[in-house]
Parts: structure tokens; C-alpha cells; sequence
């Protein structure tokens, strides 16, 4: 009796349990999809590199290309471009350092049902309009002398930094093990250096997650802008651009050129730190 041999079965016969194999028209949907997402990209920097004249009437493709838009763009935006660098990073360090140690005790110390009701007003505060904020501001400022000023802008910023760092913060250093904080403890450390040697270094990409979103919220601030600075001598980027908009609307070369310029941080900053805001966000899914 002969022994049967099994044939060989190619390595392309065999899929894995419950995968479909990838269809071409897949991949065509997603690349219009993408395509048609980044359009407006193109099409603002396609307009900034073109002579000058109307943006409707402008080619499809850049082919007579030249750099007078940026050029102008710099030398009339640039102040306000690092106006708003300023602001953004000014608002990123101080909305850290208040909710940092915040999510900390609240992740980490007992506050009984108090806890609760912390967290229920930081949500209310980040359910407030803009615009009710910007106008007790107004009233705030002008009493304080706040007014066209940029620590006053860092602060109105940092409004809508901190309440959001918290709740960020508050879950990645909540799937922090205890015990991890409590052998610091044994070891003879106290809160505060437990919290700097061992909660901090271990929430970086929490910290970079928040950091990232709080300067996003800051660069596009356009409301607290508008509100709380009433001359040109301090104007974050927004403003600029709304301004610019009214002066030169018959030339869009410079004003697409300025948008290209002040999308340029958040793209680079969002390329770069991706991989921390990924395991950030989902740093404390699940409670260790």
C-alpha cells in the first residue's frame, strides 16, 4: 500500500482566517478620498506661488512660479507670525504647569466624591461658548490692564488648554500601577519627588499629547485675538490673516502665501510628534 504524499500548497494559496484579500477599488476610493481632503492644500499653496492676480483664475498647475507672495508675506506677517509663536508656546508651558500636578492629585490622591464633582466642572468649562469667555475677559482685562497685552492672550488661551490637559493627563496618570508610586514611597521619596522622578517620565507622551493640542488651540485662536486687542502693535497670525484678507483681496498671492506659512508649525509639530499623540490618547483606554 503506496503512502499518499500531500501536494505542496503555494505560499499564495494560503490566506490567514478572516482576512479578505485587498481589492484594488479599495485602493483607488481611498486615494480619491485622500485627494480630494488635501485640495484645498494644494490649491492655497498652488495660488501662493503664482505672480498675482485672482484665485479663480489661477492654473491648475503652477507653471510661471515665483516667490514674491512669500516674500511679502514675511516681511508684513512675519511680527505677527512669532507674535503667535510666542503666545502659542507661552500658552503650552503655562496651561502644563497648572494641569500637570492638577491631574496628578486627581489620579492619585483620595478625594472621595469631591473627585466627581472636580471633573464635572472641568467638563462644564469646556462647554462654555467662546464668545461668552472672550467678552467677561474683555471686562476682566480692561480692569486689570490686561488689555493688548500678551500675557493677557496667553492666559485666555490657556482657557481652553488646561481644562483639556486635565482630562488627558488625569486618565493616562490614572493607568499609572499604584504600586509603582508606592515603592518610590518605600524608597523614601515624597509626593513631590515620586511625582517628578517617576509620574512625569513616565506620562512623556501624555504630556507631548497635551502640550500638542493646547499650541494647536493657541495658533488658531482667533476669537480671544479679535477680542482682547484693539491696535496692531501685538496681533497673533489670525488676525493678520483676517486683516490682510481686506487689504490686499485684489492680490492673493500674499495672503495664500501667510496661510502656508502659519499652517507650517502645526503640520511640522503633528509629523513629528504623531507617535507620542498616538499612545497618548490611548495611554489610558485601559486602566493597568
Amino acid at each position: 500500500m503506496s503512502a499518499v504524499i500531500p501536494t505542496p500548497t503555494r505560499a499564495a494559496e494560503v490566506r490567514p482566517a478572516g482576512r479578505e484579500p485587498r481589492r484594488p477599488v479599495h485602493t483607488v476610493i481611498g486615494v480619491l478620498i485622500v485627494a480630494f481632503m488635501l485640495f484645498p492644500l494644494y490649491w492655497m499653496v498652488n495660488v501662493s506661488l503664482q505672480p498675482a492676480g485672482n484665485a479663480v483664475a489661477t492654473p491648475w498647475l503652477p507653471f510661471d512660479l515665483t516667490l514674491r507672495g512669500y516674500t511679502t508675506a514675511i516681511s508684513e506677517q512675519g511680527r505677527n507670525l512669532v507674535t503667535s509663536l510666542l503666545i502659542s508656546l507661552g500658552s503650552v508651558v503655562f496651561s502644563l504647569v497648572i494641569a500637570t500636578p492638577a491631574a496628578y492629585a486627581m489620579a492619585h490622591f483620595k478625594f472621595g466624591r469631591w473627585a466627581t464633582v472636580i471633573l464635572f466642572g472641568i467638563l462644564v468649562t469646556q462647554m462654555v461658548p467662546g464668545i461668552v469667555v472672550a467678552n467677561a475677559l474683555y471686562s476682566a482685562y480692561t480692569d486689570l490692564g490686561l488689555l493688548n497685552t500678551m500675557g493677557g492672550l496667553i492666559l485666555a488661551d490657556s482657557a481652553a488648554g488646561i481644562p483639556f490637559s486635565i482630562i488627558l493627563m488625569r486618565a493616562f496618570m490614572g493607568s499609572i500601577p499604584a504600586s509603582v508610586v508606592e515603592a518610590a514611597y518605600v524608597d523614601g521619596a515624597g509626593p513631590v519627588r515620586a511625582f517628578f522622578s517617576i509620574v512625569l517620565p513616565m506620562s512623556r507622551n501624555a504630556l507631548i499629547t497635551a502640550g500638542l493640542f493646547t499650541f494647536l488651540f493657541a495658533w488658531g485662536d482667533f476669537l480671544f485675538a479679535l477680542t482682547l486687542t484693539t491696535t496692531a502693535d501685538l496681533r497673533p497670525i489670525t488676525l493678520g490673516l483676517y486683516t490682510y484678507v481686506g487689504s490686499f483681496v485684489s492680490d492673493w498671492s500674499p495672503i495664500m502665501a501667510t496661510a502656508v506659512l502659519s499652517s507650517l508649525p502645526a503640520i511640522a509639530l503633528l509629523v513629528l510628534a504623531q507617535r507620542y499623540v498616538a499612545a497618548g490618547v490611548t495611554g489610558g483606554a485601559v486602566k493597568s
